[in-house]
C-alpha cells in the first residue's frame, strides 16, 4: 500500500505514520516544520520504515499542487491511502472573532482538505483501492468551548466525507472522518493563544 499523510511530522500524523509503517506501507509525509520533519524521517529510517517527505504549507494552493506532483511521481500515479490530518483552532468567544480568524479556520481545517481531495482523486482511482481519512473533531459533531468557527469547519469536513463516500464509491474510493477530542500532543502543549496548530 502507498500512503500520503499531511502534517505527519508530529502528533496524530506521526502516530498514523508509525502505524502504517509498521504494516509495511510506503509513505510520503509533509509538515510545515523542516526541523520536525527531518527529525521524524531520521527516526523512521532507523526503524526501517519506507517513509519520505517534504516541507509543505498546506494552506498554500501552489504548495499543495507541488506536493501532489511529487507524490504522483514517487508512487507512479497511484495512491491507496490519503490522510488529511492538518488542523488548527483559535479559541475565542463568538463575538470576538474577526475576518482573519474566519479565514484562518477555513484555510487550516477545510480548504486544503477539499483541494487535496480533488488533486488526489486520479491517483486514488488509479490504485483500484483508495481510501481518504479526514482527521476531524468532536467539535464538528457537538458543541464544545473550542470556538464556533472551528466547529463550523470541522462539521463541513464531516459532511465532505459523507458526500465523497457516496460520489466516489463508483471509483473504488472510500471516505471516512475520524472525530477525536483534544489529543495531548507536543503541539498542544507548546501552541500559543494566537495560532493553535493542532488537530483535536
Amino acid at each position: 500500500m502507498t500512503a500520503l499523510v499531511t502534517g505527519g511530522g508530529r502528533g496524530i500524523g506521526y502516530a498514523i505514520v508509525e502505524e502504517l509503517g509498521g504494516f509495511g506501507a510506503k509513505i510520503y509525509v509533509c509538515d510545515i516544520s523542516e526541523t520536525l520533519l527531518n527529525k521524524s524521517l531520521s527516526e523512521w529510517e532507523k526503524k526501517g520504515f519506507q517513509v519520505s517527505g517534504s516541507v509543505c504549507d498546506v494552506t498554500s494552493r501552489p504548495e499543495r499542487e507541488t506536493l501532489m506532483q511529487k507524490v504522483s511521481t514517487l508512487f507512479n500515479g497511484k495512491l491507496n491511502i490519503f490522510v488529511n490530518n492538518v488542523g488548527g483552532v483559535r479559541s475565542k468567544p463568538m463575538t470576538e472573532y474577526d475576518a482573519g480568524d474566519f479565514d484562518f479556520h477555513i484555510a487550516t481545517n477545510l480548504e486544503h482538505a477539499f483541494h487535496f481531495c480533488q488533486l488526489s482523486h486520479p491517483l486514488l482511482k488509479a490504485s483500484g483501492y483508495g481510501s481518504i481519512i479526514f482527521i476531524s473533531s468532536v467539535a464538528g459533531v457537538v458543541s464544545i468551548e473550542s470556538g464556533s468557527i472551528c466547529s463550523l469547519a470541522k462539521g463541513a469536513l464531516n459532511q465532505l466525507a459523507k458526500n465523497l463516500a457516496c460520489e466516489w464509491a463508483k471509483d473504488g474510493i472510500r471516505a471516512n472522518a475520524v472525530a477525536p477530542n483534544v489529543i495531548k500532543t507536543p503541539s498542544v502543549s507548546t501552541c500559543n493563544e494566537q495560532d493553535n496548530f493542532y488537530t483535536f
